[in-house]
């Protein structure tokens, strides 16, 4: 059983969104982009969690990881947060298209030390990166972390580093299956989550 409810968003989804309709849909749960690298902070971030919580969403916030060091990515990552209180955290974790991209090392780097400020293993989201770095090997640092696998094919094909999938972003708002938008959102990248509705406020650290 997965339920279609969950997205991710970022300031490039624009500055008007309407929270209330998305939940109206069906989405219970919202994970936003707060930061890249050791200083870029995402402009919306602050805003966006404040307009979600008050529609009744769960929130989460995710790093876009660029090549450079792990520990100082993490400082960076919790610092833009701030308060982790019912806070779903994820590493965000594909090539980037401005420059070096984030190794395995400094991957492993990084959730450990959002683990040991905060006693939660973030999120793993990736793709084809990760497939190719890992191989047909495991990486049991990085298996500490749920997997959240985005690929816009029919069924998400997941690395034998775990055992299943977590969350699946199925589309981008534009390839994959459908559908592809969301009442108040648009066009934006969709997520199924691999359980019912209280398994996924459980992996929120939240009572249903």
């Amino acid at each position: 059983m997965a339920i279609n409810a969950v997205i991710d968003i970022s300031h490039h989804n624009g500055t008007r969104l309407d929270f209330a309709k998305a939940k109206a849909e069906g989405i219970i749960g919202v994970i936003h982009k707060a930061s890249q690298g050791q200083a870029n902070v995402d402009p919306m971030y602050r805003t966006n969690r404040n307009r979600a919580r008050a529609a009744g969403l769960l929130w989460g916030a995710y790093h876009f990881a660029t090549g450079s060091d792990g520990v100082k990515q993490a400082v960076h990552f919790l610092n833009t947060v701030g308060d982790i209180t019912d806070t779903l955290l994820v590493l965000d974790f594909e090539p980037n298209p401005s420059g070096p991209s984030m190794s395995l090392e400094e991957a492993r780097a990084f959730n450990t030390h959002v683990f040991g400020q905060t006693q939660q293993w973030p999120g793993l989201y990736a793709g084809h990166y990760l497939k190719e770095l890992l191989g047909t090997h495991s990486d049991p640092v990085l298996a500490k972390s749920w997997l959240w696998v985005a690929q816009y094919g029919p069924t998400p094909v997941v690395p034998p580093n775990w055992p299943t999938w977590t969350m699946w972003q199925y589309t981008d708002g534009a390839a994959g299956p459908v559908p592809h938008r969301v009442s108040g959102i648009g066009r934006c990248d969709r997520d199924k989550f691999n359980g019912s509705e209280a398994q996924l406020r459980r992996l929120w650290g939240v009572a249903a």
